[in-house]
């Protein structure tokens, strides 16, 4: 007898329907595994045969093959023993299910029956509900996170035995409810507050340009001058995440296994730090079968790279790519796998070894060829990707003492969303920022008038700026225009865009 259901395979963060069958035929005991098979399904046919065992079922006699289509595609995860299971009972007669046919299985057993936690539950409800599959039977510390996706009936099994009970009275188990807007409400908070930085309004106002427009940020100064602590509140005033932009983000983490318990769905924006000795593998992903690195964990977050020298300028460089486009490509002889990469750099860093150079209250030791080797560790090519290049000075007495506070994150936030709102009515439907306008939209959207025209061609000449900083140039001129409610961007406008350009050239000029 054949049996026959639907299942998925996790291919990076995708996944892809796989049809699982099992045939029971009369002969010599002997169990056949065919399509492709890695050690991990290899070895599902010893754990199902003692969950069989355990769970008083009796282990098909005879011959069973058991088939994984398509064929040419790579099987390499635990999750198919619950189906192969269940089509093991199906085809030996020991379940009789009404219909299976819109039904998809996923799951990982335990020698006892019980179900484990599988990897991409969430994928695989949004593959199912492309499929128009109606109902997804998952382990139950899955049930709430694929419970997110409408147009699926979500039900858990805690054991095999629970799995044979939902496919045989199917009507009699209601499947798991989700609140949306509930899991928003609840964990939609973050712990920290402009309110908390004394000082360093200039940075703050670079943060929110940054924040409005999607833009990149270099911040230097003395250790101690408060650039990871800024760093860490910019995603307390970016706009919440919207319900396509958290499933896009969460179904990566849950690919990783990264995603907490108590947590279906992320409601705040990731922030992703990586230490300075990642690999490449790490920050954009890779491997012989390529995963998502660090910059994908960033997706519709900020990714913050402390001490920016320190890191291997190779593995640096490999983040040309994401930063212009929002995704990162990895190639290997057999296939090539896309990740989304669309995040905001915050890069953070030393003017020089000793860290004060230029610090009005303590002497630099380094010498100039010291200097000249530590910021030459970072690219021309890197530094034109960067919008926003802000200088972080240590914060004075009176700063630290005051009791007053600066700006809050909701005051910033406002400033943002209301950005935000005007780039929204200039490019229509898509997420698209003024960060990353093409050629054709800033010679359409940033019109200069002669004066402006006249400033920044001076700055070009005598700065040297490349032609992709002088886009940059434009596009953080009109978020400064947006955030003043401007819809020409007036000379004032490109004065400042300017300005955050000024020190990369005031080290890498000087040295």
């Amino acid at each position: 007898m054949l049996a026959r259901l639907k299942t998925f395979a996790l291919v990076g963060i995708d996944a892809v329907p796989v049809d699982v069958e099992v045939d029971v035929s009369p002969g010599l005991p002997k169990t056949v595994l065919v399509g492709l098979p890695e050690a991990a399904v290899r070895e599902s046919t010893h754990r199902i045969e003692r969950a069989l065992a355990n769970l008083g079922y009796q282990p098909p006699s005879g011959r069973v093959v058991i088939n994984l289509a398509p064929a040419d595609l790579r099987k390499d995860a635990a999750s198919f023993d619950l189906p192969i299971a269940l089509g093991m009972l199906i085809s030996s007669g020991q379940l009789n299910p009404p219909r299976v046919e819109n039904w998809a299985v996923v799951g990982e057993l335990a020698l006892d029956g019980s179900t484990r936690r599988i990897n991409g539950a969430l994928s695989m409800a949004l593959s199912a509900h492309r499929l128009g599959l109606q109902h997804f039977l998952v382990p139950a510390p899955n049930a709430r996170e694929a419970a997110v996706v409408q147009g699926v009936s979500v039900y858990p099994a805690g054991s095999l035995k629970e799995a044979v009970q939902l496919l045989s009275r199917p009507g009699e188990f209601p499947p798991v409810p989700c609140d949306v807007d509930g899991i928003f409400s609840r964990l939609n908070v973050y712990e920290v507050d402009f309110a908390d930085v004394r000082g360093q309004e200039f940075a703050k106002r670079a943060l929110v340009i940054a924040a409005a427009g999607g833009h990149n940020v270099l911040m230097s100064g003395p250790p101690g001058s408060g650039k990871t602590m800024l760093a860490r509140r910019l995603p307390t005033i970016l706009p919440p995440l919207t319900l396509e932009e958290s499933l896009e983000t969460t179904r990566i983490y849950s690919a990783l296994g990264l995603l907490p318990p108590d947590q279906p769905l992320l409601t705040v924006r990731p922030f992703r730090a990586p230490h300075h000795t990642v690999s490449d593998a790490g920050l954009v992903g890779g491997g012989s079968i390529p995963t998502p690195g660090e910059i994908s964990l960033a997706h519709h977050g900020v990714l913050f790279l402390d001490e920016l020298p320190e890191f291997d300028r190779r593995t640096l460089e490999v983040l040309r790519q994401p930063l212009e486009e929002g995704r990162v490509t990895i190639s290997r002889a057999l296939a090539s796998t896309t990740f989304p990469a669309n995040f905001i750099l915050i890069a953070a860093m030393n003017p020089c070894p000793c860290g004060y150079f230029g610090d009005t209250r303590r002497q630099c030791v380094c010498t100039p060829t010291a200097i000249e080797r530590y910021v030459s560790k970072i690219s021309g090519p890197l530094l034109d990707r960067i919008d926003l290049h802000v200088e972080v000075p240590a914060v004075p007495w009176q700063d630290l003492a005051s009791s007053r506070s600066g700006l809050t994150s909701a005051q910033m936030r406002d400033m943002v969303l209301r950005a935000r709102q005007r780039q929204g009515q200039r490019f229509g439907h898509g997420q698209l920022l003024n960060g990353h306008m093409s050629s054709r939209q800033l010679r359409e959207f940033c019109r200069l008038d002669s004066q402006s025209q006249t400033i920044l061609r001076g700055a070009v000449e005598q700065l040297g700026l490349s032609a992709r900083a002088h886009d940059r140039v434009l596009r953080v001129a009109r978020t400064i225009a947006d955030l003043e409610d401007s819809d020409p961007c007036r000379p004032e406008h490109v004065i400042e865009a300017l300005n955050y350009r000024i020190l990369d050239r005031k080290l890498w000029l000087k040295y």
